[in-house]
Formats: structure tokens, C-alpha cells, sequence
């Protein structure tokens, strides 16, 4: 499938902190889920994509162009939703309306005023009245009616109740059914990306540690639990990351069937979540 968005070496150097070479591609008509924990970089990715850090090395590539090469055509087709309300809070949704109108050509007002309604958001009240969650509506709400083909988001369902968390996933599901649009969408909630996901991203310590499809990890990853003895008589070359615990060892492989067949009774082989395999790369030990 052709990629929406390309990200190659993308490299940002603070004191402290190095964004290192990130890589990854999104497929038109997908839903990319980018996940890490905090301060992992997953923020700075999202800001160097969009040029509003200075990259020091890496090319991003919107359907085959460079945003510099015609920035004002291809941010018609981005729309963005932060981790938090970026529109003056003495405004009104009303009032955005009117300012995304002439700040977009293809701005859609009916499309506007009918998230609006679906979010139960007051047209005429200010923005600082507004809870975190519907800051978080009228965001998503905004940037749904300039009729982007690739959304990206950062953190866009925190602060959402479960229901209309769900009401909002299947919006973006509905969204790409389009196989000209896709999402890239961080985010901390693992059972969202259970849910809409088709690949997923995995940053740690500013490196991606994998990019791939969601049901390669849900339906092929395993994790070993098996006692010390048990453990060294693993294959080394077959082990992704492993931990410690008390009296037990978790080990995580990319192959729990052949894992099963290989070790058969001596070990126990269960299933691995996407928060299984993050806790596991992020507290665990990669063989060396």
C-alpha cells in the first residue's frame, strides 16, 4: 500500500534527551498507533513531523511531498489534534468556525456545526468554561471539518469518558474507510489501539524499537513464564526483551506457537497485550 506519510531518520537533539533516527510509514486507509511511555519522544515526533521543531537530521514526506515543497496545500489535507486545547480560550466554537473558515479553502461549515451537535458542544460559550473532555471534542471536531486525509493526534481521547471514547473511535474508524485517509495517533490507552489500530509504533528512549501490524503482535508475540533453570535453556537469539520477577521469569518472543511446540510442558506460553509487550521493553533487559 502506498504511505500517506513517510518519516525517515527523523533526529532531534536536546540536552538530555535524543530523538535518534526515527523511521516509519504510514499506509494509506490505516490507523497508525504510536506508543511509548512518557517522555519517550513520542510528542517530539509528532512536532518534527509537522516542522514545529527544527529536525537536525530526516526527511517527512506527505504523499510522496515535502511539507516545504507547498506547505499551505498540504496542511489543508493534515489535520491535527493536540494533548490539550491549542485555540484561545476566551473564544467560542462558533467563533473558531469562522476563523478556520478563512484559515482553510476546503472548511466545511455544515460538517462543523453537525460534530458540534453530535459532541453537545455550545456554539456561543467560551472555550475556558469547557471541560478537558470537550476541549478534546471540539479539537477533533475542528479538525475533522477542514476534510483532511491524514489526521494525526496526540493523546486526542484522553480525558474522554468511556462512552464517547468509544463514539469517537468508531468515528476515526469510519474515517478511513476512505482508503485515501489515514490516522497516526498517539496515545496511552492501549484498549483504544486494541480497538482501531492496524499497526503499530513503539518508541523507547527516542528509538523505535518496532513498527508493525497490530494482529502481528496480538496473535503471534507471546511471553514465556517459566523458572530459572527454565530459562537459560532458552534460545537466546529467540528472546525480544525478558524481567526478573520474584520466583518467575517473563520473556517475550515473536513466536508464541513455535515457542509452545519447542518447549512444550517445561514452560508456560501466554498471550501477549500491547501493554504486556511495552512493560516488557521498558522494564525489562534486551540479551545482548
Amino acid at each position: 500500500m502506498d504511505p500517506i506519510l513517510q518519516v525517515e531518520n527523523l533526529t532531534k537533539q536536546y540536552s538530555g534527551f535524543m530523538l535518534d533516527h526515527v523511521s516509519f510509514s504510514v499506509p494509506k486507509g490505516t490507523i497508525m498507533g504510536l506508543i511509548g511511555e512518557n517522555g519517550a519522544g513520542k510528542s517530539t515526533t509528532i512536532n518534527a513531523i509537522l516542522d514545529l521543531v527544527q529536525r537536525d537530521e530526516g526527511v517527512v514526506k506527505f504523499g510522496g511531498q515535502e511539507l516545504s515543497s507547498d506547505p499551505k496545500s498540504i496542511k489543508e489535507n493534515i489535520g491535527v489534534v493536540f494533548d490539550g486545547i491549542h485555540f484561545y480560550e476566551t473564544l467560542t466554537p462558533a467563533k473558531i468556525g469562522r476563523i478556520s473558515a478563512a484559515a482553510y479553502e476546503q472548511w466545511d461549515d455544515a460538517i462543523y456545526n453537525l460534530y458540534l451537535k453530535k459532541f453537545q458542544l455550545p456554539p456561543r460559550k467560551e472555550i475556558k468554561t469547557f471541560s478537558r473532555g470537550m476541549k478534546m471534542k471540539l479539537g477533533i471536531a475542528a479538525a475533522l471539518s477542514h476534510k483532511p486525509k491524514l489526521l494525526i493526534l496526540d493523546e486526542a481521547t484522553s480525558g474522554l469518558d468511556p462512552v464517547m471514547r468509544d463514539d469517537i473511535l468508531d468515528l476515526f474508524l469510519d474515517f478511513v474507510q476512505d482508503e485515501n485517509h489515514s490516522i497516526l495517533m498517539s496515545s496511552h490507552i492501549s484498549s483504544d489501539l486494541e480497538k482501531v489500530a492496524d499497526y503499530i509504533t513503539f518508541i523507547h528512549e527516542g528509538r523505535v524499537m518496532f513498527s508493525k501490524q497490530k494482529d502481528e503482535l496480538r496473535y503471534q508475540y507471546g511471553i514465556i513464564r517459566c523458572k530459572t533453570a527454565e530459562f537459560h535453556a532458552i534460545d537466546k537469539s529467540e528472546i525480544l526483551a525478558y524481567r526478573k520477577r520474584d520466583y518467575q521469569w517473563d520473556v517475550l518472543v515473536a513466536d508464541k506457537e513455535k515457542a509452545r511446540r519447542k518447549y512444550k510442558s517445561s514452560v508456560v506460553v501466554d498471550d501477549a497485550s500491547i501493554d504486556d509487550i511495552l512493560l516488557l521493553y521498558v522494564k525489562g533487559d534486551q540479551v545482548k
